[in-house]
């Protein structure tokens, strides 16, 4: 058996694409469900951008922290409610129809976001859009596992994660199309509704899971669409495979249907369930709280925290972390079925760990090393622009830039800077000029952070900075977390929602995977709705340091709960958690009993 894994290991990925070129049919299943995660990059990306312009139209967003947060994360809040009822709809109803009805959702959800008169109605068509994010989350990845052969199945399900980045970056490039058109964020928001009415005209001419047909008794639709799918000398085991699922699912469930909260109740209780859903909970837990998602939500405005001040400028370098992000997600699928889901964590969030610790060394030093606020520049501004918690503290000319924007105040940087870095800022048409190394940055006025203010400050040629202060570190910092992206793409990016996707018995599957995703949609709404808020309470450097505290944890969760699955079938992933699973050293008792009964 090692030599049949070890011979094969070079080989899935040249596989996948094989099998796809001689049975095209393959890849356009992936294909058209994983537009599912498409929907869920552009989502995840194009809010990111839109905020910028958001604030710029409702004042009031502008003003209040928590407001821009709410925007953001009620997305995640519609999310968790999709993902928990999609796993009983996809149990229900089917794969297929799951998917139909997430392109529904998300399409009302975009058309309310483009004509909202007001944040409350941009929240609710957030909501709207979450409620199909979460739905296709779990579905779609779900949809291809089943309808993919087990050798191949990692590299496909890898297809929905390299969409779900492709559709990342497509939000950042249309971002940075609308900058200059009339309504910005509502063509920004209102474009999601075009993959959507795509996935849901592709859906509704391909076939339902054949696992899910199997189960409903539909045994010769399930035999077709396995011809079309694997060899034809793999349909009987996989018939077969298929068979015993069902049939131990029967026995099971021989005292008639059960709800909800029974079917928990026995998942729970049931070993292999309960073991999978430690593995598949961790991975999607630690997935969110390494804190990709504030960088998916908020690349813009952390690429402002790092002292970049122009709205376009942010989105332009923030596509390029986006693009990082497919690049580590094509590398997923060629890695993935070779090195194993496991090892390719725990990789992953080695090199997360340092990118996190180097990012708060750089954003300390940026804050540590912040202009200072200069008494004579801002009180030329007049006594109603100038920034009223300065003028009251005792000790106002110590002052920084940093302290300015802690009370809420906006500084106005020295015209005199312009010789360097903020001459880049502020041009559009030199956007990635990388003169930010030669500045050595003058005292500025610290200013209330009105729109009239702010007109005043522009007017006068000057750079105006809300989120972050003028820093020579930049451009290092983007460039940090650009190889965190590159850290978390192929391992922490994909991998959870493969393992979830293969970890749980048929039965339980669409239950497994709904639990998984809600614990993943709790944990991004966690840390999309305080982002801000901890950046302002501990700063940048702190929030990434935390961040690294919680990626170590994972590290040891996932070393000590998630085994290895590449290259097993479902029922030999199902015995394996049946075994039960113990990491190095833990496991070394098994090994010498493994090996003794061997020499004897």
């Amino acid at each position: 058996m090692g030599g049949v894994e070890h011979g094969g290991s070079n080989v899935e990925f040249r596989e996948c694409w094989n099998r796809a070129r001689g049975s095209p049919y393959i890849m356009r299943l992936a294909l058209s469900a994983g537009i599912g995660g498409l929907l869920f990059g552009y989502d995840t990306g194009v809010i990111s951008g839109a905020l910028l312009y958001i604030r710029d139209y409702f004042e009031e967003v502008d003003k209040k922290t928590w407001l821009q947060e709410t925007i953001v994360s009620m997305a995640v809040a519609g999310a968790i409610i999709g993902a928990a009822f999609g796993g009983w709809i996809n149990d229900k109803f089917g794969r297929k129809k799951s998917i139909i009805v997430s392109d529904v959702l998300f399409f009302l959800g975009a058309i309310v976001m483009a004509f909202a008169p007001s944040p409350l109605i941009l929240i609710i068509g957030r909501i709207l859009v979450g409620l199909g994010v979460g739905m296709a989350s779990m579905t779609a990845p779900l949809y291809i596992s089943e309808a993919s052969p087990h050798n191949i199945r990692g590299a496909l399900v890898c297809v929905n994660g390299l969409l779900l980045t492709g559709g990342q970056f497509l939000s950042y490039l249309i971002n940075l199309a609308f900058t200059k058109v009339p309504g910005t964020w509502r063509w920004m928001l209102g474009v999601a509704g075009i993959p959507a009415v795509l996935q849901f005209v592709l859906m509704l001419s391909l076939p339902e899971s054949p696992r899910w047909l199997y189960r409903q008794g539909k045994e010769e639709e399930a035999r077709n669409i396995l011809l079309r799918i694997y060899r034809q000398d793999e349909i009987e085991e996989e018939m077969r495979s298929m068979q015993e699922s069902v049939q131990a699912e029967k026995e099971e469930h021989s005292n008639g249907q059960k709800n909800l909260a029974k079917r928990l109740k026995d998942a729970f209780s049931n070993d292999v369930v309960r073991r999978g859903l430690y593995a598949g909970i961790t991975v999607q837990v630690a997935q969110q709280f390494v804190g990709i998602n504030t960088l998916m939500y908020y690349s813009p405005t952390i690429v402002q925290f790092a002292g970049i001040a122009s709205n376009s400028t942010a989105l332009a370098l923030s596509l390029i972390t986006s693009g990082l992000n497919a690049v580590g997600t094509v590398m997923s699928m060629a890695f993935i079925d070779r090195y194993g889901r496991r090892r390719l964590m725990l990789i992953s969030l080695v090199g997360i760990i340092v990118c996190l610790v180097v990012s708060s060394a750089v954003f300390f030093q940026a804050a540590k090393h912040a202009p200072a606020v200069s008494d004579k520049d801002t009180l030329s501004f007049g006594a109603n622009s100038t920034c009223q918690p300065y003028i009251n503290a005792p000790k106002f000319p110590s002052w920084n830039c940093m302290q300015c924007l802690r009370e809420d105040c906006a500084f106005c940087a020295n015209s005199d800077n312009q010789v360097g870095s903020s001459n880049f800022l502020v041009s559009h048409a030199n956007t990635l000029c990388l003169s930010v190394f030669v500045v050595q940055y003058h005292p500025g006025a610290c200013l209330s952070a009105e729109k009239s203010v702010r007109g005043e400050c522009r007017a006068e040629k000057r750079v105006w900075f809300s989120k972050g202060c003028p820093s020579k570190s930049g451009i290092l910092a983007v460039a940090v977390l650009g190889l965190y992206i590159l850290a978390y793409a192929p391992g922490m990016g994909t991998v959870p929602w493969v393992l979830n996707s293969e970890i749980y018995p048929l039965r339980y599957r669409g239950l497994g995977g709904g639990i998984a995703a809600v614990s993943n949609w709790c944990a991004n709404l966690i840390v999309s709705e305080s982002f801000l808020s901890m950046t302002e309470t501990l700063g940048a450097a702190g929030t990434f340091l935390l961040f690294a505290g919680f990626s170590v944890i994972a590290l040891i969760a996932i070393y000590a709960l998630v085994p290895e699955t590449k290259g097993l079938q479902f029922e030999e992933v199902e015995k394996l958690l049946q075994e039960g699973f113990k990491p190095f050293p833990f496991n070394k008792k098994k090994k010498d009993i493994k090996e003794k009964v061997e020499d004897e």
